[in-house]
């Protein structure tokens, strides 16, 4: 099988594919490379995880998923599901700077058991990347991961400190599980 190029050899493909950092994550994700991951991004690039673990740069993002996926992701697989472009500043046909916003639905699977959880389950996160062009070069100034948790609509911490994700819609007041 022919090697896939790194994200260092690619540069995200032609000036104007920024929404390869979608593939390029994944691709990176599931070899577990997580040098490859971090070389997506710029040397000062901010990362939140879905847990809200906010990393400053380039370094502090690779040794998170280096952790990842030594301890909680080692047997993982990531699909993409959806993408959109949004741009900020230019145009796919610019010639000069441009910025965008990226949004990849992803499915993650196989994460490493925990507790009593002998099978995690699949989940879904939608990925935002802003990305942007210098020259002919695309990087990954910013990245945010958060979880989707299907019929609820935000999260509430009941009386005991803990988090749980709700639907004001379908949940009479009064009646959350666990509270």
């Amino acid at each position: 099988m022919a090697k896939r190029p790194s994200a260092n050899e690619s540069g995200y493909g032609p000036a104007h594919r920024p929404g390869r950092i979608a593939e390029l994550w994944i691709d990176a994700w599931n070899d577990r490379d997580a040098n490859g991951l971090a070389a997506l991004f710029e040397e000062d690039a901010e990362f939140v995880n879905v847990t809200g673990l906010w990393w400053h740069d380039r370094e502090a993002i690779r040794r998170a998923h280096a952790y990842g996926f030594d301890t909680i992701f080692s047997e993982s697989t990531i699909t993409l599901l959806e993408k959109r472009v949004k741009w900020i500043i230019g145009t796919p046909e610019s010639d000069g700077n441009a910025a965008c916003v990226v949004h990849a639905k992803m499915k993650l699977e196989g994460q490493t058991p925990i507790g009593e959880v002998e099978r995690p389950g699949v989940r879904r996160n939608l990925f935002s990347f802003v990305v942007r062009r210098t020259g002919s070069k695309w990087a990954c100034v910013s990245a945010h991961n958060t979880d989707v948790v299907p019929g609820s609509e935000t999260n509430v911490v009941g009386p005991d400190g803990k988090m749980q994700s709700v639907s004001y819609r379908s949940t009479p007041r009064g009646q959350l599980s666990g509270y």
